[in-house]
């Protein structure tokens, strides 16, 4: 069958309004525990199986663990930003398609290549697969590969968690010398096309109204094109432990990029000030990389007794790090809504966050379910940070009332089941 005629064959089929629908869901990338695209695509796509529908995912690496019911396609890139020979450049020989000539191109000319190589590989990939699905569901990856899958025939919507400009923003105005300045706007350049992609888009779900308000004003998505499907968390895996006994001095963070928008910059020096005064320890969530900024500021700091770095782990030990926890931090600049805050509210465990965001809208303003601080000063950090350590029975009191709010507004099934009401919405033109 050409392609044409296997376009006109999937136009014949447009399931009804409570059939199983047939979903490809794309992942440029999906690290499995501690990045959010990696977190959203597993819970996703098993709440989706939950509910009965077919879920192909489809990444690049390192790539996301799955649900068994949910296969995994691999589409392999040429893993330039690999964690052991990291920003390597491929050999000629391994150049053996369209994706990956495009993505030696990008990175040789400093832009990140992944998401428009990726979405390439997808579209190569899908035009032999046109009558298997009923669309495509893309996350994050905004790339031009998607208007070449919508011209092939597969509805398209995309999930857009907060708008990369916003990283972009930040990361010059944090560049230390004119040739950083200049490294991170060829670096952030793919941000271009993802605005041009993204305001084609019939329709684009996002997780709070803090990101909409953003994605409207830097991708110029139209606002009746836009929705927002709050993304949830397990409450029966994350959830208090009480027979394990938290350790009074230890807090936790998650920090899965060592990137200016988390903020981890401010904790450390927050996390070496209260060190003056008492002993304190910092679990981070994620890997330490040789010559980062977080690795040069710790040795700048002298913290190297006071931080570990703990990876590749389970959800289940990240967790008993949370129940051995005093407080759980999330001192970003900026978040579109943050799997990690509400991962730890709904240990119970006590939460001290900036207001970066949509962090007040996700994790409560009022004081009673966290402690919050404004973004970027690390004393006023230190502070919030003191005030829950001394004051453990309040902390405690936080946790609980965090982990309500949790329970309440928040779970993966209702994400599922609001996310297929967009894609009916989307297959019946509306």
């Amino acid at each position: 069958m050409r392609p044409a005629q296997r376009t006109a064959a999937w136009a014949r089929r447009l399931p009804g309004p409570d059939d199983p629908l047939r979903i490809a869901l794309l992942s440029y990338r999906g690290k499995p525990h501690c990045g959010g695209q990696g977190v959203y695509v597993r819970h996703l796509s098993k709440a989706l199986a939950d509910l009965g529908h077919q879920v192909e995912v489809m990444s690049g690496q390192p790539y996301p663990e799955v649900d068994p019911r949910v296969p995994l396609v691999k589409l392999p890139s040429l893993d330039i930003y690999n964690d052991y020979f990291p920003m390597r450049m491929p050999g000629i020989w391994e150049l053996k398609t369209l994706g990956d000539w495009v993505e030696v191109t990008q990175f040789s000319a400093g832009t990140f290549p992944e998401p428009l190589a990726f979405s390439v590989r997808a579209a190569m990939h899908l035009r032999h697969r046109l009558d298997e699905f009923d669309l495509v569901h893309d996350n994050q990856s905004l790339g031009y590969g998607l208007l070449a899958i919508e011209a092939m025939g597969l509805p398209v919507l995309a999930t857009i968690h907060h708008p990369i400009t916003v990283d972009r923003r930040l990361e010059m105005e944090h560049a230390e010398t004119v040739w950083k300045r200049f490294s991170k706007a060829r670096w952030y350049n793919f941000t271009k096309m993802q605005t041009r992609v993204a305001r084609r888009m019939k329709r684009v779900v996002t997780v709070s109204e803090s990101s909409l308000a953003d994605i409207t004003a830097d991708h110029q998505v139209p606002v009746g094109n836009l929705h927002v499907v709050p993304v949830g968390v397990d409450p029966d895996l994350f959830r208090p432990l009480p027979h394990v006994t938290r350790r009074p001095h230890q807090l936790i963070t998650t920090a899965s990029a060592d990137v200016t928008m988390k903020g981890l910059r401010y904790l450390l020096e927050a996390v070496a000030k209260l060190r003056t005064e008492r002993p304190v320890n910092l679990v981070v969530i994620g890997r330490l990389k040789e010559d980062s900024a977080a690795a040069r500021t710790i040795d700048s700091l002298g913290l190297n007794d006071a931080v570990d770095f703990v990876s590749g782990v389970s959800d289940e030990r990240i967790v008993e790090l949370y129940a051995e926890s005093a407080l759980a931090v999330v001192p970003s600049l900026y978040e579109g809504f943050s799997l990690p805050a509400i991962e730890a509210m709904s240990c119970a465990v006590p939460l001290v966050a900036t207001t970066g965001g949509a962090l007040p809208e996700v994790v409560g303003n009022d004081g009673e379910t966290a402690i919050l601080v404004e973004p970027g000063d690390s004393n006023a950090l230190a502070t919030a940070l003191r005030r829950g350590l001394d004051d453990p029975e309040r902390s405690a009191v936080i946790g609980l009332a965090g982990r309500e709010r949790v329970a309440t507004r928040w779970s993966w099934r209702n994400t599922a089941r609001r996310t297929v009401e967009h894609y009916r919405a989307l297959l019946a033109g509306g």
